[in-house]
């Protein structure tokens, strides 16, 4: 079967992503044609459609296609991408140990990892639904009197954040405790020789593991707590575009990033990790190593400091409350003035 064939069937969910960003109208507009787009999709699609194909459309483009492009841009022009590689040309694929067979070996597994979390996710949802009729674990569905209804803003906010903290959360005690602990005993040894088989990132590296370690490290702390929040699915979507992205560019090994704040001291903990073998920054944001005091390098709140020197917070800051503080004492004023006229007319 053609990719195009197995994309077909969940190919309207790139037009319910793409109303909110390409649309010129107001956001009232917006929220409409999004509601109509999702009625669309989630009344002609099962759950288990909608959880097999949404996953797999998002990782496919916004981490495995991207992946690929860098990758082919680095061993097609090396003298040029090592220009953009924070470790040079250590950066290149093809020039580190194991070659153009190590590399391909990291590509293919990345990828077969990413469909076997797809499959996985696919396979729980048909057991729940097909097999023991309950309701599916993430909220698709509306009830006969809410069909097929968006999740409220506020839910879908609250929901994505606690996801997010848990996520990371789940993910840096997973990465300590079992895959860089003697505790963690066969576990650590294959996170080991694979994971850390590769010394310097590119994007494909992010999911390059054994597939038990890459579920625990990967899958599971986003998945979990999905299930006990029971989000809607669009939130989990919406998470699932946030770490695909986080993937693709913070293990990319390139010095420019689309963000100067998070995504940049993001990716030079991942080199420090992934070059010091697991010594240190074993969460993605960087908050628990700071916590732990398991940061190599800067630790995240030397990147906020940086960044809030970059960019004069303090004294936009400043600027404003003086702002404020003049708008005040000239309010006051006239509102005196004109208590002082009040009393001279009597």
């Amino acid at each position: 079967m053609s990719l195009s064939a197995l994309l077909a069937p969940f190919a309207p969910f790139a037009s319910l992503l793409a109303i909110p960003m390409l649309s010129s109208w107001s956001t009232s507009l917006n929220l409409v044609f999004l509601s109509l787009a999702w009625t669309t999709i989630a009344a002609t699609y099962s759950p288990l459609q909608l959880e097999a194909f949404a996953p797999l459309f998002i990782r496919l483009t916004l981490y495995v296609f991207p992946s690929l492009f860098f990758l082919l841009f680095d061993i097609g022009v090396p003298s040029l991408a090592s220009e953009f590689k924070s470790q040079g040309r250590l950066g290149i694929a093809t020039l580190q140990k194991g070659g153009k067979k190590k590399m391909w070996r990291v590509a293919g597994w990345s990828v077969a990892n990413v469909l076997i979390t797809v499959a996985l996710q696919a396979g729980i949802e048909f057991l729940v639904t097909d097999v023991f009729r309950m309701r599916s674990l993430l909220q698709i569905k509306g009830s006969k009197w809410t069909l097929n209804h968006l999740p409220y803003p506020w839910t879908m906010i609250k929901h994505a954040i606690l996801g997010l903290l848990a996520r990371n959360t789940i993910q840096y005690y997973v990465h300590t405790h079992l895959l860089h602990s003697p505790n963690g005993g066969r576990l650590a040894d294959l996170h080991q020789s694979w994971h850390h088989s590769v010394r310097v990132p590119y994007s494909f590296v992010a999911n390059y593991d054994h597939p038990i370690c890459h579920i625990l490290h990967r899958f599971l702390p986003l998945y979990l707590p999905a299930i006990a929040l029971r989000m809607h699915i669009l939130t989990y979507l919406v998470l699932i575009v946030f770490f695909s992205l986080e993937e693709t560019f913070v293990y990319s090994g390139y010095n420019i990033l689309p963000s100067t704040i998070m995504l940049r001291g993001m990716a030079k903990r991942t080199d420090l990790h992934m070059m010091s073998e697991g010594e240190g920054n074993y969460g993605p944001l960087g908050v628990l190593d700071w916590v732990h005091d398991t940061t190599l390098g800067k630790d995240v709140m030397e990147d906020l400091k940086a960044e809030m020197e970059k960019h004069h917070v303090e004294e936009r800051a400043s600027n404003a409350i003086d702002g404020a503080g003049d708008a005040a004492s000239g309010f006051a004023g006239k509102l005196k003035a004109k208590a002082g006229k009040g009393r001279r007319r009597k």
